[in-house]
């Protein structure tokens, strides 16, 4: 592989246009309103840069004339490979530009890095996507397998405008696919100079949003009142947040979990896992986050004026399960909030977890090292979600591996849907080697 490949002759020069094109067209994604409308025009874009490499790409709509990606289909050179697919969402959450250094949609070039709303959620994956197969057009290379390429919206609103519609209106383009790359992995987490870990995603919670709702008696607020909406519902809030939930380790946060302790020389203790997370920082709360059920309030609703006791109060929780947890989850919460609190589900998603003991993944570290010989790879299970939850339905198995080499003193996971969102210009060009190495291997 190493003596074999060469990298593509522009891809490296012009991911970095293509990334400033992409973050420079607002897709916000704002969920069912009128504001979410450039997602079509991110589609039509990607779109155009595949027709100048001589492609044929597919722009398509799916609940409305502005929710929109691209489908491109590539053949490979071994028609009997099972097909592989590439895949990254155009949506981009809001951005507040009071609140940045650089206006979220500008993407300045600054200090060696691109600053931007997507820059590495995931509009560097995108024009990663982009340059790659570009090059592939432009010099007639083609990979071993099929490539399925799909661009997609509303990720970051639950999908359901996005590859939730496609896997059940479009399962043709699945057909034949049997394992499928995105976000969220193959970043570095520096741990020593001559050491970086790369997390391969191999697995994601499932999703569990649900409303408590309370009813009572409405009334006047300034007299005695002994059945309000609003303390029924607080209790209950309370006692889902405050709830420490057991631990629950899969087989993927174990291997990742004993790795960390090896690479940062803690050992690993499955029942008393604080000091190794404590090492982590910002990446510690995430992994702590895999190894139990969570459920966190988020936005409560109640009243209409100050000396009004509404009939009715409901929250928000954000609920996410541990694959194989799920029924724990939902009897705990019911436990939690008593039998004066409806449990409504407001979005709920499968848990999944694919393999890490494959040739897939075996190649991901190798091309990894081929760029940067310190590399180590590690599984991991993401504790949001993914594209990957609608398109594992059809039994693929799917891998978040959106190469990228970050600066040691740069908090990979602060930068996802913060503020000051940025990616390290040398390491996207690093992402179009590795990528490449893969994709024609793989």
């Amino acid at each position: 592989m190493t003596t074999t490949w060469q990298p593509l002759p522009a891809a490296q020069d012009e991911v970095v246009g293509l990334l400033a094109d992409l973050i420079k067209i607002d897709t916000s994604n704002w969920g069912d309103s009128a504001e979410t409308v450039g997602e079509i025009a991110a589609a039509d874009y990607c779109a155009e840069r595949l027709r100048e490499a001589g492609w044929e790409p597919e722009v398509f709509t799916t609940s409305s004339a502005t929710r929109a990606g691209v489908y491109l289909h590539i053949a490979g050179t071994d028609p009997a490979a099972p097909a592989l697919l590439l895949h990254g969402h155009l949506d981009v959450v809001p951005a507040m530009a009071n609140d940045w250094s650089h206006p979220p949609f500008s993407a300045e070039l600054e200090g060696g890095f691109i600053w931007g709303r997507g820059a590495v959620d995931m509009k560097d994956m995108d024009a990663m996507i982009l340059a790659v197969v570009r090059g592939w057009g432009f010099t007639g290379i083609r990979p071993r397998r099929d490539v399925v390429v799909l661009f997609l919206p509303d990720e970051e609103a639950g999908s359901g405008h996005g590859s939730h519609w496609l896997a059940a209106n479009r399962p043709e383009i699945f057909r034949g696919v049997s394992e499928a790359v995105g976000e969220v992995g193959g970043f570095s987490v520096t741990v020593r100079d001559d050491l970086r870990l790369y997390p391969i995603q191999t697995a994601e919670k499932g999703i569990r949003w649900i409303r408590l709702r309370a009813t009572g008696r409405a009334g006047h607020g300034s007299m005695l009142h002994d059945d309000n909406a609003v303390t029924k519902l607080c209790d209950a809030v309370t006692r889902v947040g405050n709830y420490e939930w057991p631990l629950r380790i899969t087989k993927t946060v174990e291997a990742f979990l004993d790795g960390l302790g090896s690479a940062y020389g803690v050992e690993f203790d499955p029942q008393e896992p604080e000091e190794l997370l404590r090492r982590l920082g910002t990446l510690g709360a995430v992994v702590g986050a895999t190894m139990r059920n969570t459920a966190n309030p988020s936005m409560i609703n109640a009243g209409y004026k100050h000396n009004v006791i509404p009939s009715e109060a409901v929250a928000s929780i954000d609920g996410r399960v541990v694959p194989g947890y799920e029924e724990e989850f939902e009897s705990t919460i019911r436990e939690i909030v008593g039998d004066r609190i409806v449990v409504e589900t407001a979005v709920s998603d499968i848990a999944i977890e694919a393999p890490f003991d494959t040739a897939t993944v075996d190649l991901m570290a190798a091309v990894l090292r081929a760029e940067d010989p310190g590399a180590r790879t590690l599984p991991y299970m993401m504790s949001g979600g993914t594209d990957a939850k609608a398109f594992s339905r059809f039994g693929i198995n799917c891998y978040g591996f959106s190469p990228l080499q970050m600066p040691a003193d740069v908090d990979y996971w602060r930068l996802f849907h913060g503020v000051d969102e940025r990616v390290s210009i040398s390491g996207l060009k690093f992402g179009v080697r590795v990528l490449d190495r893969f994709l024609r291997a793989c």
